[in-house]
């Protein structure tokens, strides 16, 4: 990757941070050529702050750090296009983006994802979800194992309403498995890509 820090009189070449799941657009911050070293060294996005006249990483104060996933340069070599996991709010007044846009992917699924992270940390008396968690990962996989169960059910039977409520449930419950895992969607679509590239 060639990068042309000398385009620019400053040294700094622009570097917009895109969220690796979602593809929103986080933020805009410049990095030095010592910024794109410290940010490949730690594996946390690091900027070259104007105002501060100095190396910044992102949440170093509000713990908001943006995990690094990728790195582009641009056709011209001037531009960063940073893919990141966002820790929290990206913007410092508390929005998910620098352009107050709310960071949730346009998939459905995906969004569901971060429902269910919200859900978990909810009470067990008001929500389903959190409930199921506090019974611990072998009543959250049994749960995936009675919902597969009745998907065949169904699917011998000619009902195609039952059929598709039962595979709504198994795929709602199979999110819950891998959360529980320390997974999530991307992860496995990653290992269906590497297959498929085979």
């Amino acid at each position: 990757m060639k990068i042309d820090f000398s385009k620019y009189a400053d040294g700094l070449v622009p570097a917009i941070v895109q969220d690796y799941s979602t593809n929103k657009v986080l933020m805009l911050g410049f990095m030095n050529e010592e910024a794109l070293k410290e940010t490949e060294r730690q594996g946390k996005v690091t900027f070259y702050s104007r105002s501060k006249q100095r190396l910044w990483t992102k949440g170093e104060e509000s713990g908001n750090f943006l995990e690094l996933k990728s790195i582009a340069v641009d056709c011209d070599n001037d531009t960063l296009l940073i893919k990141a996991h966002p820790l929290g709010p990206v913007c410092h007044t508390g929005a998910d983006t620098c352009w107050s846009e709310r960071n949730h992917s346009n998939d459905f699924l995906l969004y569901l994802e971060d429902i269910i992270r919200l859900r978990k940390q909810a009470s067990p008396d008001e929500s389903y979800v959190a409930r199921l968690f506090a019974k611990g990962i072998n009543k959250v996989a049994q749960k995936v194992g009675e919902e597969a169960v009745e998907l065949v059910i169904e699917a011998k039977d000619e009902n195609d309403e039952l059929f598709l409520e039962e595979a709504a449930d198994l795929l709602f419950h199979y999110l819950l498995l891998l959360n529980a895992k320390g997974h999530n969607l991307q992860r496995v679509i990653e290992v269906l890509q590497k297959r498929h590239s085979k």
